[in-house]
C-alpha cells in the first residue's frame, strides 16, 4: 500500500505542476540573422571579457574578442572598466574589520546593427567575512568570490543582451 502511495505522488506531482501553468524558461537567444557578438573591453585581457565569452559559449552563442567590426550583422559589446567597492558592515571588538559588503559595478555599451548604442549598468553584491587569523585562506576565498561575481555579471549581460535584441528586433 505504501508503495502505491509513493507511485501516486510521483505521478500526480508533475501533473499538478503542469496544470498550474509552470513552464521552464529557455536560455537566452539572439535573432537568427546575428552571426557573432564582438566583445571589446577597456583593459586588454579583462577577466569579465573572458567570463562573458565563456557565458556566450554556454548559451550556444559565438563571442569574438576585439576584432569583429567588419561584419554588419554583429552585436558589439564594449565593457567599460568595472569597479569593486567595499563597504564596512561590522567590526570585531578589537576594531578589526569582520565583514565587508563587496559591490561589483559593471558598465557596458551595446551596439546593435543599424541602431543607437545602449548604455547599461548594474551591480553584483556579496557579503564577505574577513578573518585576520586566516589571511591566506581568506585572500583565496576573495579571489573565488570575485570570479563568481564576474561569472554572474557575464550571465546578466547575456540575459539582458537577449531581451534587448528582441526589443530591437520588435522596433523594426
Amino acid at each position: 500500500m505504501k508503495k502505491y502511495f509513493q507511485i501516486a505522488i510521483v505521478l500526480i506531482g508533475p501533473l499538478l505542476v503542469a496544470s498550474c501553468g509552470f513552464h521552464l524558461r529557455s536560455g537566452p537567444s539572439l535573432p537568427n540573422d546575428i552571426n557573432t557578438v564582438a566583445i571589446e573591453s577597456a583593459r586588454a585581457h579583462a577577466p569579465l571579457a573572458r567570463a562573458l565569452d565563456d557565458s556566450l559559449n554556454v548559451y550556444g552563442l559565438k563571442g569574438v574578442s576585439q576584432g569583429a567590426r567588419d561584419s554588419g550583422q554583429n552585436i558589439h559589446i564594449y565593457l567599460l572598466p568595472e569597479q569593486l567597492e567595499r563597504q564596512l558592515l561590522s567590526v570585531y571588538p578589537s576594531g578589526q574589520v569582520a565583514e565587508y559588503e563587496l559591490i561589483y559595478i559593471v558598465r557596458y555599451r551595446v551596439q546593435f546593427p543599424d541602431k543607437e548604442p545602449l548604455m547599461a549598468q548594474f551591480e553584483v553584491v556579496r557579503d564577505y567575512q574577513d578573518d585576520p587569523d586566516q589571511v591566506l585562506a581568506k585572500s583565496r576565498e576573495l579571489e573565488l568570490m570575485l570570479d563568481e561575481m564576474r561569472n554572474e555579471a557575464a550571465d546578466i549581460i547575456v540575459r539582458r543582451l537577449s531581451s534587448q535584441a528582441v526589443a530591437a528586433q520588435d522596433a523594426q
